[in-house]
């Protein structure tokens, strides 16, 4: 799979809260359709079994409820993707990244191990803090390996943690900073850790036990000075990478912090080709989830890149946009402080292409979610968010120029009237303990988010029926 990350410290987000978010991508050709449940712990089978590698693994007692993003269509696993269990802890599963031949010769992927499909549901129902999840895919990964390379989020209410699978068995993982974000393009990220702190009180930083022997019996450091950059050692800087990878890294680079940095021309800091972009940067103003959604839905908009734009440059189009035809959803996983304690996990999800699409928020701590979220098949309909979107998707790409505006409007209207009901719904759970206000809740922004999503399909569908090419103005009368 290939997806896009973005994950914030509590200290660099508008309201104190830590956000973990990702563009879960389908692979080229294919669209992988999404729903959005809620699975409890009596759903969780004793033994795990996975559908692509067979391999089985005893699950432990005292599984938590938690949210997934499932595949609507059954046959080929779960692939939870993201989501917030009841202990409000927050994860997103995977990244896919890179790695290089010396790290797969050492430590070859593992063919019978674990990967996307199962991570998630092998983790979170388990796990109290973002720390333990790291800790606890840690062991599963030392233990029974994995088959591709991947990166995975965690949040809770304090911390983010980012994690990254070296080769077969091995693994690392970062603590981020409260003050900054992290952008991941697909590839392996971490450009800096601390060898002494994971091996010692490991509060910023973890790894798998033999690392530092592992690297050096395999002669894996290729840094200067003494100094460890586990993206030169594990990592790629490919041509594919300049093409796919690193011009993503770029934008949201560009968009955090536009003034610091040099981003163009013939004395920039960074370019789309630039292989040395920081893993994590301390934003030039507080982030919020509008933020958050505009990085994950560009498609390079003011840049020679733009693949709509009318001006002819040879430069338009030739890198992967971050927001591609192929997104079955894009999950912001949101831990909020200063609101009650069944309030503060908010997952805000956005179906099919994020960049011709809104966000919708919804609260996690409930039993179920609406049918307009969970209700998806293989078959289109305009019964629920995800067929909704996809459909709006197709429509304005195709006619780009007349249908932008009406959904630049859409995306507008339903975040301000969502915010407007988490303000409403937020403020009624603060005086009193009733649990049923969380689906009511969630029932009324799915209400909206259908009212404002239908309005928009019909403009939609007007604005690209006007543009077919075998229209004629002359009347019939």
């Amino acid at each position: 799979m290939a997806c896009t990350t973005i994950l914030v410290g509590k200290a660099a987000s508008y309201d104190g809260s830590t956000m973990i978010a990702r563009n879960d991508d389908s692979g080229s050709g294919h669209f992988t359709a999404k729903k959005f449940t809620v699975i409890h712990p009596e759903d969780l089978p004793k033994t795990y079994r996975s559908v692509l590698s067979h391999v089985e693994i005893p699950l432990p007692e005292g599984a938590l409820r938690f949210t997934a993003m499932p595949n609507a269509v059954e046959g080929k696993g779960i692939w939870a993707a993201s989501g917030v269990n009841a202990a409000n802890v927050g994860m997103t599963a995977t990244e896919t990244i890179t790695s290089n031949p010396r790290v797969l010769g050492a430590d070859p992927l593992a063919a019978g191990g674990i990967g996307e499909e199962d991570i998630v549901l092998l983790v979170l129902p388990y796990i109290h803090s973002a720390r333990e999840g790291v800790v606890r895919l840690g062991k599963l990964l030392e233990q029974h390996g994995t088959y591709e390379s991947n990166g995975i989020a965690f949040n809770d209410d304090k911390e983010v943690w980012w994690m990254e699978t070296i080769g077969g068995h091995h693994w690392i993982a970062r603590r981020v900073a409260d003050d900054e974000c992290v952008i991941m393009p697909n590839q392996f990220g971490l450009d800096r850790f601390d060898f002494a702190d994971a091996f010692g009180e490991g509060r910023e930083n973890l790894c798998s036990g033999d690392l530092k022997t592992f690297i050096a019996e395999n002669h894996l450091d290729t840094g200067n000075d003494g100094v460890f950059n586990p993206r030169n050692c594990f990592g790629s800087h490919t041509d594919s990478d300049h093409v796919y990878n690193t011009p993503r890294a770029w934008f949201m680079g560009k968009m955090l912090c536009p003034t610091r940095y040099r981003w163009e021309g013939e004395h920039a800091d960074f370019t789309p080709t630039s292989d040395n972009i920081p893993w994590s940067f301390v934003p030039e103003r507080k982030v919020t989830v509008e933020d958050v959604k505009y990085i994950l839905s560009s498609y390079y908009q003011g840049t020679p890149y733009n693949p709509y734009a009318k001006a002819e440059d040879p430069r338009k189009g030739i890198y992967r946009p971050i927001g591609i035809n192929r997104t079955g959803v894009m999950a912001i996983c949101q831990i909020r402080n200063g609101v009650p304690e069944k309030a503060k996990g908010i997952e805000w999800i956005c179906f099919g292409s994020t960049s011709f699409n809104t966000v919708l928020p919804v609260y996690t701590q409930v039993s179920r979610l609406p049918k307009y979220l969970t209700d998806v098949t293989e078959d289109v309909s305009t019964d629920n968010f995800y067929w909704n979107s996809r459909l709006i998707n197709a429509l304005t790409d195709a006619h780009y120029g007349t249908a932008i505006v009406h959904v630049e409007r859409y995306q507008a209207a339903v975040v301000s009237k969502a915010r407007a009901l988490l303000r409403e719904y937020d403020g009624r759970l603060a005086e009193t303990e009733d649990e049923t206000l969380l689906e009511q809740a969630n029932e009324a922004l799915c209400t909206m988010a259908k009212q404002e999503t239908t309005k928009t399909l019909n403009k939609v569908l007007l604005a690209a029926s006007q543009g077919m090419k075998n229209g004629y103005s002359r009347g019939d009368n």
